[in-house]
């Protein structure tokens, strides 16, 4: 056994045997294989107070200026026929306007999966950097707007999946909550599926467009 004032092995035993109060880590830990570096930790403290401004930043810009593009694809059978007053394509438009986006237009089509995909596909091919379709991600046997979405996409991003399914279920817009609706990046878009009862895309879109904003700066970083 050894003295109760012999060193810790593998630790630099420190003159006096006792640390002052206050006395950095760094110091008490000298010597010690696994310390970090102290340059490393001011570098990666600098690089996260950058991360932080440069999002703040963004997050207050200033009235009017635009983050990007957008389009909006409605996915329901009855407005794609005209019988339907609920005007969701106006409202998606609306919030995505508010969040700053330029959208370029909101398309109505049926719960038919290659219209739907033919819809997301154009608006990639545009080169737009969101689409948001609101309908068709529920379990019925129209409900095939993520069955058209995942082939588009290069990478699923489930976070925002999932992000946008606690946030409906907190919210009370159950169709939100239950939605299969996928998001993911095809091409240099951002594509994401929301579900098209208006609380529904009320939530989704307050939680979506903040993570929007990070995806499409990520993505116009390469």
């Amino acid at each position: 056994m050894s003295d109760a004032g012999s060193p810790v092995p593998g630790n630099t035993a420190i003159s006096g045997d006792t640390v002052e109060e206050g006395q950095s880590l760094d110091v008490r830990l000298a010597g010690d294989p696994g310390q970090v570096d102290p340059a490393d930790v001011v570098a990666a403290d600098a690089a996260a107070r950058e991360f932080v401004a440069r999002h703040e930043q963004a997050a207050h810009r200033p009235p009017g200026e635009e983050i990007g593009r957008a389009l909006v694809v409605v996915v329901d059978d009855e407005a794609a026929h005209g019988e339907d007053q609920r005007l969701l394509g106006p409202l998606v438009s609306e919030l995505l306007a508010e969040a700053g986006f330029h959208v370029d237009a909101a398309v109505v089509v049926s719960g038919d999966e290659v219209e739907i995909r033919n819809a997301l596909n154009t608006a990639v091919i545009g080169g737009v950097d969101l689409v948001v379709s609101v309908g068709g991600v529920g379990v019925g046997a129209r409900d095939v707007t993520p069955e058209a979405t995942e082939p588009l996409l290069d990478r699923r991003l489930r976070g925002i999946e999932e992000a946008v399914r606690s946030s409906g279920l907190a919210a009370g817009a159950t169709d939100g909550g239950l939605s299969r609706g996928l998001a993911g990046i095809s091409g240099q878009t951002l594509v994401v599926n929301l579900a098209n009862s208006r609380a529904a895309i009320r939530d989704g879109m307050a939680t979506a467009a903040p993570l929007a904003k990070y995806v499409i700066e990520s993505i116009s970083e390469f």
